[in-house]
């Protein structure tokens, strides 16, 4: 059964420092966020990464997302920041906006699967914020298994994948919803999938800063 510890709004060293140790032994935890919780592994561990699509029973072709503390992150994710990139991470970060930029080219292809992007978001949850600015960027897929429903509770969680994850951190239950808005800023601006933050949100910022045309579609 994995290690529970609890993950507090500001996280105590000792359980910063347990979950960066677990970490860089290509360990795997689950960590909650805004709406479910998500199993963690360093971005840039190949095997732990691996390890997490074992975990979830993920098909082979389907990228795995990454959860950073702060846009200094974002250098040794991705090559470059497009003006339409910086922003809307300047108006909609932290929160659910997950943005697809160009991948480094030394990422794991677990984390890309051949595609050569890479999709990365800033949570707007203390306490994961807190434990990314001291481990790291990590992967922030569901805590589930494929087509199962994603987790709320540490305890649900510990019941469904307590013999495959390394440690759970307690942040009490979440709130669920919709997965955040994902959008692809490598090209033309496209809005690939509608969550919390709708399109014509997206598309008045766009079109204020000139990145858009009145009559352009997302």
């Amino acid at each position: 059964m994995s290690r529970r510890l609890a993950l507090a709004a500001e996280p105590t060293a000792d359980v910063l420092e347990a979950a960066n140790r677990l970490l860089c032994q290509s360990g795997v935890l689950a960590m909650p966020t805004e709406s479910y919780y998500a199993l963690g592994a360093r971005a840039h561990d190949a095997a732990a990464v691996r390890r997490v699509c074992t975990i979830k029973g993920r098909r082979e072709d389907k990228p795995v997302l990454v959860l950073i503390s702060d846009c200094t992150q974002l250098t040794s994710l991705a090559t470059d920041i497009p003006r339409a990139a910086q922003i809307l991470m300047d108006r909609f970060w932290p929160g659910p906006l997950t943005l697809v930029f160009r991948a480094a080219v030394d990422l794991p292809q677990e984390l890309t699967r051949g595609t050569g992007t890479i999709g990365i978001r800033q949570p707007a949850r203390p306490d994961l914020l807190h434990l990314l600015h001291h481990v790291g960027p990590l992967t922030g897929t569901s805590a589930n298994r494929t087509g199962h429903l994603p987790m709320r509770t540490a305890e649900q969680v510990l019941f469904e994948l307590g013999e495959d994850v390394d440690l759970v951190l307690d942040g009490g239950e979440t709130k669920g919803g919709l997965p955040s808005t994902l959008i692809d800023i490598t090209g033309t601006v496209r809005l690939l999938r509608e969550g919390p933050i709708d399109g014509q949100a997206i598309r008045a910022v766009l079109k204020e800063s000139g990145i858009l045309m009145p009559d352009q579609p997302l």
